[in-house]
């Protein structure tokens, strides 16, 4: 059952193209350093990593600290080892959420997990954390590697909380949006960050771009949320419906469940809780969401933190990186359409 959430019409689609304009040269160094830096004797360390990267991200946060950096002169190479760092800390936290999940795709393609194993994909993970923050300590900023290595710790803290309160039926909206604001916002926020950081910006700008930063995060992963009840898997980067068929609580899930009747409680108790999650659940978890509103006040939650988003950065001086920044946010919503 499909689902189309429908935005103002006759508005202009969003890109990501201007961002990825912009950055194409600074990205094209990056993409030699995410090369090197994941080689290694070891033989299955660079296959493992170059089976994730090479899968076809579209590598957003390493780009946003990349034109993060672009908005306040930045003119060194800085900028491009932390963007390199931020998409290894990406990649780790892919690596291991497949583990944790037990996922059998992601973008499409077999997990690590499913060719080499949960042993050696937790194991390159944290090989390339390592080398992560190597290259941070290379910059030579501690701003930026506190910055950075406090997004690592965070990111830990948000799986661990999510793990706790897997399956709860009764985990609240508030506490799934702070389980999100750690596992997902907290490497967005730190992306947009380091950039101005590195390059010298006052503490009012780097507060903008950090909080440019979450709450483009919260969007983000609520986007995705309604999209895996309301997608396709090209958007998404892995089959619709593995949210479900994992138990995952997201926050469509939540507030159909809070929304419904006691019959309906119970149904989704057995499909969360107890894994009765096949495809006629599956319809059926759909429909209840659609008769609650659940997907649309989901993407109506995103559109919230996408505005919040767009006043963060708006005194800021404009630039064409912080047109395409402001692009981005509607182009994260727009998935949805």
């Amino acid at each position: 059952m499909g689902v189309v959430v429908s935005l103002d019409e006759g508005k202009k689609t969003a890109s990501v193209k201007p961002l990825v304009e912009l950055t194409s040269a600074d990205m094209a160094r990056v993409n030699e350093l995410i090369l090197s830096k994941a080689g290694s004797n070891v033989e299955m360390i660079p296959e493992i990593a170059n089976h994730l990267i090479s899968s076809g991200g579209k590598r957003l946060r390493p780009m946003l600290t990349l034109a993060a950096a672009q908005m306040f002169g930045y003119s060194g190479d800085g900028h491009v080892k932390l963007a390199t760092s931020v998409e290894f800390m990406h990649t780790a936290t892919l690596l291991h959420d497949d583990v944790v999940d037990e996922s059998d795709l992601r973008r499409g393609k077999k997990t690590a997990r499913m060719i080499w194993g949960n042993q050696a994909s937790v194991l390159v993970g944290d090989f390339l954390l390592g080398q992560a923050f190597r290259m941070m300590v290379d910059v030579g900023s501690l701003d930026a590697l506190d910055i950075l290595s406090t997004a690592a710790s965070v990111i830990a803290e948000g799986e661990v909380w999510q793990l706790a309160a897997a399956k709860n039926m009764e985990t609240t909206e508030d506490e799934y949006l702070q389980v999100i604001k750690a596992k997902t916002a907290a490497l967005f926020s730190a992306a947009a960050e380091v950039g101005p950081v590195i390059a010298g910006a006052t503490r009012a700008e780097r507060n903008a771009l950090r909080s440019y930063g979450t709450n483009l995060g919260l969007a983000f992963q609520l986007v995705d949320d309604a999209l895996d009840y309301g997608g396709n898997s090209k958007d998404l980067g892995k089959n619709t419906g593995d949210d479900f068929r994992e138990g995952k609580l997201t926050l469509p899930v939540i507030l159909a469940y809070r929304r419904g009747t006691a019959a309906e409680r119970e149904f989704w108790k057995g499909a969360i809780e107890d894994g009765v999650s096949g495809d006629a659940e599956l319809e059926k978890a759909t429909g209840l969401m659609i008769r609650h509103g659940a997907i649309a006040d989901t993407v109506g939650r995103a559109r919230h933190f996408g505005d919040i988003a767009r006043d963060a950065i708006a005194p800021l001086k404009a630039t064409p990186q912080k047109q395409a920044l402001l692009e981005v946010i509607d182009f994260c919503i727009s998935r949805v359409v």
